[in-house]
């Protein structure tokens, strides 16, 4: 399982080219036309790469929980 989650994090670094993100005026832009699929989509992305990092303060805070009571 860290071998995969390792291997995975090492393509997202080598590879940005493969990453897309999105920004509010893009967002903007998408929603004041008439295509909602795309909007949608992209409003998506935003809540994905928004909760990433609190994901991952979670898992941080966490494992420090779990040293600290033991």
């Amino acid at each position: 399982m860290k071998k995969r989650l390792v291997i995975l994090i090492l393509v997202t670094l080598l590879l940005p080219q493969f990453i897309d993100a999105q920004c509010a005026m893009c967002r903007a832009v998408l929603e004041s036309g008439g295509n909602t699929e795309t909007a949608e989509g992209i409003n998506n992305g935003i809540v994905y790469l928004m909760a990433i990092p609190y994901v991952l303060v979670a898992g941080l805070f966490y494992f420090v929980y779990r040293k600290m009571r033991n």
